[in-house]
C-alpha cells in the first residue's frame, strides 16, 4: 500500500519546539478567583515547510493562582514567534506549557484561530489541567 504525503516531514513536525524562549515574567496576585484575557489579536509566525508567514488570534485565559504574568514580557515572548518555522498547532501547545511553567495558574487555556490559508482556517485550544480525552472538563 502507497501512503500519499504532501511532503511534510517529521522534522516539519518538531519545526521550532527546540527553540529557547525568553522567561515569561510574573508578579505576586493579590486577589482570589477571578480570570484573565490577553488577546494578541495580530500573532504571526512562519509555516516550517514554506516558509510562508501564518497570521491568527491568539489569546490565553487563565486563573491565576499566586502568579500572573508580566505582559511586556510575554510579548517579547510572543515575537519571538514571528520568524519561527512552527505548526499552528505546536504554538498553542507550547505557549500553554509556557504560561503554566510561569504561572501555576487554577486552569488555563489557550486558543489559536489562524487565518485562512490555502481557503483553510484553523481553530486550536489546549486546556490545563489537560483532559483526559477530548470530552473532558475545560474551563
Amino acid at each position: 500500500m502507497t501512503i500519499k504525503t504532501t511532503g511534510y516531514t517529521d522534522d516539519h513536525a518538531k519545526a521550532g519546539l527546540d527553540t529557547t524562549f525568553p522567561a515569561i515574567e510574573t508578579w505576586q496576585n493579590q486577589f482570589k478567583a477571578y480570570e484573565i484575557l490577553v488577546d494578541d489579536p495580530e500573532f504571526t509566525s512562519v509555516c516550517p515547510k514554506t516558509g510562508l508567514p501564518d497570521f491568527g488570534r491568539l489569546t490565553i485565559r487563565y486563573m491565576p493562582r499566586e502568579r500572573c504574568m508580566e505582559l511586556k514580557s510575554l510579548k517579547e515572548y510572543l515575537f519571538v514567534y514571528r520568524n519561527l518555522g512552527i505548526f499552528q498547532e505546536n504554538i498553542v501547545n507550547q505557549v500553554l506549557d509556557d504560561v503554566v511553567k510561569a504561572t501555576d495558574p487554577v486552569w488555563a487555556k489557550v486558543v489559536g484561530d489562524f487565518r485562512p490559508r490555502g481557503g483553510i482556517s484553523t481553530i486550536v485550544e489546549a486546556f490545563y489541567p489537560r483532559p483526559k480525552d477530548s470530552k473532558g472538563p475545560r474551563p
